[in-house]
């Protein structure tokens, strides 16, 4: 289990790669009858179905730094990442068509490739930058799902030690979640050798879990949620503002120090999330902006609430809708809490069987996975998002003047797009960056900005005294003056 290679020129991922050898991690793990596909397994398929298998949002790319007590060889390194897969039969599971049906399919054991790729000299970060960007270029060859382990791995090394360890993980097996619980058993298994704990279940013990009628029930409920919300939705969600162009989709990120401090602020003072506080303050500007009293909103959900799905290796996570009904014309506080129950039911309604739903849609006339959605899609994944929250008093003037500190950034474009809108709320350097990507015949860069800066002053605003309704009046439409990112 180990690996030789020359020191060579590494400056770029493509380089390293290129001068990397082949290692393999053996395992051995229980045997298992394996499963149908999980739900959130399902939903994926569709997705694959629709935009092909290169689609960036298919892999999660993670580093784990090598620990810094103990020197790490890569014999050692590869004897964890066979201890991982080995405990883990999420991961040594590939997607095969049995009988006209994909199945998991899990093996007892068999071989981890692992790249080592060999560094001329201790970089003075470690390796992180390199890695990260390895990561990257691992993971833009679509996963083999019927052929490959659904992970990749890389070792970076220099002078005989590990520094940095790249994991690829197919989100066919694992969501953000179980992402976390895995890196926490290599690291682990890389400091102690071994992890104590029972293995928790597995994905295609989820996958019986779903077959059974207590699940299947649940899902009943939940396709006559949707069927129930979508009758209340309004037909468009933003207004036209000329031909699309091409690319057809544009990403744009404001980053904003002053909707950080604001949303944090108001999260603290009216004890909610400041997802909450977000997801209501988008849902204003896009009432505002589309002139209707009801806003659809789809957000992710982790279904990881029951105790044996809270550390479950699995794709758990499913799409739930919110419905926001504003025609009392509540103020803005008013409103978080309606928002915050809307999230709930929305949550409670987002484990299902994408099959049986896209099939109900059907059946009563509505679109399901089909063409763009023209609703909007909102994902805070922020790493931390309820760290540090402010005092209870806020400096108005410095409030309202990092406003104009706020930059402004055309991102990638994208040909095809599941959402006429989404809204992504990420980390970023000293601040919060809030991400729209949306199509380019309602949200062209320059419209972009105005509606993620409406946004930002409505967060603003919340947060210096009692939004009354409109939260979104004229004043929301004036621009700021940008300071662009280089």
């Amino acid at each position: 289990m180990s690996a030789h290679g020359h020191s060579t020129d590494t400056a770029t991922p493509a380089a390293a790669i290129a001068h990397a050898t082949q290692a393999t991690a053996p395992f051995t793990g229980p045997a298992d009858p394996g499963a149908p596909l999980t739900w959130g397994q399902r939903a994926l398929w569709i997705a694959i179905r629709r935009h092909g298998a290169a689609h960036a949002m298919f892999s999660l790319r993670r580093v784990v730094a090598a620990p810094r007590r103990t020197a790490l060889d890569v014999p050692t390194a590869l004897r964890a990442v066979g201890a991982l897969v080995s405990r883990h039969s999420s991961l040594r599971t590939r997607v095969q068509e049995v009988g006209g049906q994909l199945r998991q399919v899990v093996a007892e054991r068999g071989e981890q490739p692992v790249l080592v790729i060999p560094l001329e000299e201790p970089p003075g970060d470690g390796g992180a930058a390199l890695s990260q960007q390895v990561a990257t270029e691992l993971a833009a060859t679509p996963f083999e799902h019927d052929r490959e382990w659904p992970q990749r791995f890389a070792l970076l090394v220099a002078d005989g030690q590990v520094r940095q360890i790249v994991v690829v993980l197919s989100h066919t097996t694992v969501d953000f979640r179980a992402a976390e619980l895995v890196l926490r058993d290599l690291r682990l298994l890389l400091v102690r050798g071994e992890v104590s704990a029972a293995p928790p279940a597995q994905s295609a013990d989820i996958a019986r879990l779903e077959d059974g009628e207590r699940l299947r029930r649940r899902c009943e409920r939940a396709v006559r949620y949707w069927l129930d919300s979508h009758h209340r939705l309004p037909a468009d969600t933003l207004p036209t503002v000329g031909p699309a162009r091409s690319p057809r989709f544009q990403r744009c990120v404001l980053t904003s120090a002053a909707a950080d401090t604001a949303a944090r602020a108001v999260a603290r003072r009216e004890r909610v999330s400041s997802s909450t506080v977000l997801l209501t303050a988008v849902a204003g500007v896009i009432a505002a902006w589309s002139g209707q009293d009801t806003c659809g909103i789809y957000t992710m959900v982790n279904n990881r609430s029951a105790d044996e799905y809270r550390e479950a290796i699995s794709k758990l996570n499913q799409l739930g809708l919110l419905v926001i009904d504003l025609a009392d014309r509540p103020s803005f506080n008013a409103a978080l809490p309606r928002v915050w129950h809307a999230a709930v039911e929305a949550y409670r309604h987002a484990y299902y069987d994408p099959e049986r739903m896209a099939a109900a849609h059907e059946a009563a006339g509505l679109p399901y996975a089909t063409g763009v959605n023209k609703h909007c899609y909102f994902n805070d994944i922020r790493l931390a998002p309820e760290a540090d929250a402010p005092g209870d008093d806020l400096d108005e003037a410095a409030l309202r003047a990092a406003l104009a500190r706020s930059s402004f950034a055309v991102a990638e474009g994208l040909d095809t797009f599941t959402w006429l809108i989404r809204v992504e709320v990420i980390d970023a350097p000293g601040g919060m960056g809030l991400a729209v990507t949306g199509d380019t015949a309602y949200l062209p860069p320059d419209v972009a900005e105005r509606f993620l800066r409406d946004v930002e002053r409505l967060l603003v605003d919340a947060a210096l005294g009692v939004l009354a309704w409109p939260w979104s009046g004229p004043r929301l439409a004036e621009p700021v003056a940008p300071a662009r990112a280089a």
